[in-house]
């Protein structure tokens, strides 16, 4: 057998340029399922394109599976013709996740990094500094902080379209292991035991199984294991000042500043 991980700093093999032009599509996708409440045409869009089918990669662990199957189920047991008490509970829902904290499930990191579960913290201003690294802005932090959910998964959404070379993987790699990583898992459990939709639910264990699965498979590419847990926390132990908050341009994944 032929060795599968890339080495370091080369240009992107063809399998994996593909892979990466997956991940980027996926990822934008599951933004899209945080982003906002669905609509009636966006719910009749992921029946009739039989969601998550489509996901370029394919979950095989216990939890990704099972997600995928709690995906299915909750789709297919919508009403043929989904009505406005559908989306009504569905919008009360994303409200109590996303807009009022309802749950206590916040799709920011600083919430569950910063030992006083503020938002706009340490973290924040660590995210953003990666974005304008890789020349990007956030539209409104003051709507939607840095370090959100959505902004992630499209930040990441952004490395994997523009990757060259395993750098940029590791770049990717890196990022998850000191940002996403770190929060997604306690999000995405919280999230399934509070809020009141099956939608929701499945939507955040899917999210957060791919994530670990992603970073998985970057991995095994590579050749280079996942740090430990330990040893992330200790890299990101807080060194220097925390810089006050900056109005910002441009979405992550959707209008870089270069």
């Amino acid at each position: 057998m032929t060795d599968a991980t890339e080495h370091p700093g080369t240009a992107l093999s063809e399998s994996t340029a593909f892979l990466c032009s997956v991940l980027d599509d996926d990822l934008a996708m599951l933004a899209s399922l945080h982003e906002r409440e669905p609509d009636s045409s966006f719910l009749q869009l992921l029946q009739d394109e039989h969601f998550p089918d489509g996901l370029g990669l394919r979950l095989i662990g216990e939890i990704g599976s099972d997600s995928i199957e709690m995906v299915k189920q909750t789709l297919s047991a919508l009403p043929t013709t989904i009505d406005t008490a559908t989306t009504d509970d569905l919008a009360a829902d994303f409200a109590n996740i996303y807009l009022n904290h309802g749950i206590q499930a916040s799709p920011l990191e600083s919430v569950w990094i910063d030992e006083e579960s503020l938002i706009c913290q340490e973290s924040m201003f660590q995210v953003r500094s990666w974005y304008e690294r890789h020349g990007l802005m956030t539209t409104d932090w003051r709507t939607r902080p840095d370090d959100h959910l959505v902004l992630q998964l499209q930040f990441l959404s952004h490395l994997f379209s523009v990757a060259e070379s395993t750098s940029d993987l590791s770049e990717a790699a890196r990022f998850m292991d000191e940002h996403l990583l770190r929060w997604i898992g306690s999000f995405s459990e919280r999230v399934a035991k509070r809020c009141a939709t099956a939608y929701f639910a499945s939507i955040a264990l899917l999210t957060g199984a791919y994530c670990e699965e992603m970073r998985d498979l970057l991995a095994a590419t590579l050749g280079e294991p996942r740090p430990t847990a330990e040893e992330i926390e200790e890299r990101m132990k807080p060194r220097g000042h925390t810089q006050e908050p900056v109005s910002v341009k441009f979405v992550p994944g959707i209008g870089p500043a270069v």
